[in-house]
């Protein structure tokens, strides 16, 4: 795991503390060959050049993101509300954390892949990578 991404852990609440460990153990567990680092402010994992999943801090708790998510077809992933192709779930706590279920999506996100990586050059419009 990036130190940055360890820094960022250690900076949350003691309980969000553990949320945001338990994702970033797990994401390195079952998607070792990505890449991983802080972006725009939070930790994201990369699979060549392309955001694949993160969390993030929010009021309510930490937010698992997947960039790919919407097309997951996971009912515990709610989809965003723009024109990307993300989902995600909001953990209050380190209970909620299904290992079973994190590894499903991460291996869907592996597979599952709009491309993100080149959004800007095409003005907005992703493509489906995988």
């Amino acid at each position: 795991m990036h130190q940055d991404i360890q820094v960022f852990n250690g900076n949350q609440v003691p309980g969000e503390q553990e949320i945001c460990t338990t994702l970033a153990v797990l994401i390195d567990k079952f998607l070792p060959e990505a890449e991983n680092k802080i972006w725009h402010r939070h930790p994201v994992w990369f699979l060549e050049g392309n955001p694949i999943v993160g969390y993030s801090k929010l009021k309510a708790g930490i937010r698992l993101m997947f960039w790919s998510g919407a097309s997951f077809e996971e009912e515990a992933l709610k989809p965003g509300t723009g024109k990307f192709k993300d989902a995600s779930i909001l953990y209050s706590s380190v209970d909620q954390i299904l290992e079973k279920d994190v590894e499903r999506w991460l291996e869907k996100a592996r597979n599952i892949q709009w491309d993100y990586k080149n959004i800007y050059k095409r003005k907005g419009v992703l493509e489906r990578l995988k």
